[in-house]
Parts: structure tokens; sequence; C-alpha cells
């Protein structure tokens, strides 16, 4: 193990972060080529129910693990994680600016969404149901209609 991870088992998780980080990248990105943002945040949520239900509940997201693990010994864990959230939000902070919403309001509903995923998953986790994501998903959704609907004049709109 050491000769492919010589930084240990620091090194092995950083890695693991980084290639869980990519794959869900993958899927946001994916999610994110709908022409109407909200259809792309509800694509997003029906993948996690989806994952959770063909998993029977085990499936979570490993960053929320390394994010919330304590790693005195290796800091830049937590530093590795935090860049991969980061990384999820500036893709759905991308797709609500080119939608028309400012920059400040598409960077905080990307934290917003992707804090109400994480939570959602790992309630559903332990409720054993998909009711937590249901419900994110459905007060997210309200939420961007009401958002997208009072953009400036001339912004640009879901073609739906």
């Amino acid at each position: 193990m050491y000769h492919h991870f010589p930084g240990g088992r620091a090194q092995l998780i950083d890695e693991a972060v980084a290639l869980a980080g990519n794959f869900i990248a993958g899927l946001i990105d994916a999610a994110m080529q709908a022409d109407d943002p909200v259809a792309a945040v509800d694509t997003f949520f029906v993948l996690w129910r989806d994952r959770l239900v063909e998993s029977g509940f085990r499936a979570g997201c490993p960053i929320v693990a390394v994010a919330v693990e304590t790693n005195d010994d290796a800091p830049q864990l937590a530093r590795s994680a935090a860049a991969v959230f980061a990384r999820w939000q500036e893709a759905l902070a991308a797709l609500f600016v080119r939608h028309g919403l400012t920059e400040e309001r598409s960077r905080r509903l990307g934290a917003f969404i992707i804090a109400a995923v994480e939570g959602a998953v790992i309630m559903c986790r332990a409720e054993q149901s998909t009711a937590p994501i249901e419900a994110a998903a459905a007060e997210i959704h309200d939420l961007l209609l009401y958002a997208l609907r009072d953009r400036p004049e001339g912004a640009s709109r879901p073609t739906s």
C-alpha cells in the first residue's frame, strides 16, 4: 500500500476525496446541462434519492465523512473536503448566473443547495426514508421558481 500511497492513510483519503468529488461533480455537471435550472436541480435531488434507495440507504457522501472526522494529524483533509464542496457550489452558482441571477445570490443558492442535499442524505440514512430528501427537493424547487421569477428584466429565462 505504501508503494502506491507513500503518504499513507492521509494520502489515500485525500485521493479518495478527489475521486469522489470528481464523481459527484460529474453528476452535477450532467444535471446542469438542462436548459431549465429548476429542472437541473430537481434532477440532482432525484439522482441522490435514487442512489439512496438503490443502496438500501447505505450510500452517502464520502466528502461529508472526511469533513466531520477529526484529522489533527492531517489537516489537509478538511481543506480537500472544503475544496470539493466549493467546486460543487461554483457549478451551481454558474448555472444560476447563466439564468440571470446575481453573482451573490447564485453563490448563496449554490451553498444552500449543497448543504440541503448533504443534510438530507444524512437524515435519509438515519430514518431509512426518502422523506427528508423529498422535502428538501420540494422546498428548493419552490425557492428556485420564486428566485428565477424575480430576475431583472431581460435576464435569461428557461425555455420550458
